[in-house]
């Protein structure tokens, strides 16, 4: 049964950063090609977020950087509009003095994923017009950080009915449907052009027990693109 198509599809390529929008790309069991490759360290050796967990340090300023991949690698975009390359470690002395602490880079380990809960993350767009019913303004969805938006018509959040089944998408990729989002305190976050809202957290805990949009793990493998069918089975 086709429920939508993809809307738009956005990539991370250092975790907790701004990221990239995309046309097209390629799926792969560990989620999207290139997708939080790279995280940021700090003294302690958890990864730079944009929460403190066992795991995580947040780290304030993250979300003001951009990261996006290069024919070179992935690069990191300052708020001044400099650009430094991932992989040159003049690039974790230059963090270091901008956010005000220690501050190393590294690629993903084998069998230590950067991502939080899945390997893919998703919405739909009549969950997002649900939450901003709730709120009370349209809510962009770039606080939430998905890698795939499905437009799906009406208002409400469809999703949470989804679980536990597959999606294809385009004509390659078949992806199992996972548990809901637990959602935390980044969506709240201001990063460039959206100033920080309290009101979106506070309204997922009274309404929808903090869970917006699913975990997703990867069953088929291809390529998807903006405008691809999405069929649920």
């Amino acid at each position: 049964m086709e429920v939508g198509r993809v809307l738009s599809i956005a990539r991370y390529p250092v975790k907790s950063m701004g990221g990239e929008s995309l046309e097209r790309v390629e799926v792969t069991p560990r989620g999207l090609a290139g997708d939080r490759a790279w995280a940021v360290r700090t003294a302690d050796g958890r990864l730079g977020s944009g929460k403190t967990m066992a795991r995580f340090r947040r780290v304030d300023g993250l979300l003001d950087l951009g990261a996006r991949l290069t024919d070179g690698g992935p690069v990191i975009d300052l708020p001044d509009g400099s650009t430094y390359a991932v992989a040159d470690p003049a690039t974790a002395q230059r963090l270091s003095a901008l956010l005000g602490q220690p501050l190393t880079l590294h690629p993903e380990e084998p069998g230590k994923p950067h991502h939080d809960d899945s390997p893919v993350h998703l919405v739909t767009t009549a969950s997002v017009r649900r939450l901003g019913e709730l709120v009370g303004a349209p809510v962009d969805v770039r606080r939430l950080r998905p890698n795939l938006v499905l437009d799906v018509a009406g208002s409400g959040f469809v999703e949470d009915g989804w679980r536990g089944r597959r999606l294809e998408v385009g004509a390659e990729v078949l992806l199992r449907l996972g548990e809901p989002m637990t959602r935390c305190a980044m969506v709240n976050a201001a990063q460039p052009g959206l100033p920080h809202d309290p009101r979106l957290l506070r309204t997922l805990a009274a309404e929808h027990d903090l869970e917006l949009g699913l975990q997703v793990t990867v069953e088929r493998r291809g390529g998807i693109a903006v405008g691809n069918p999405v069929r649920l089975r």
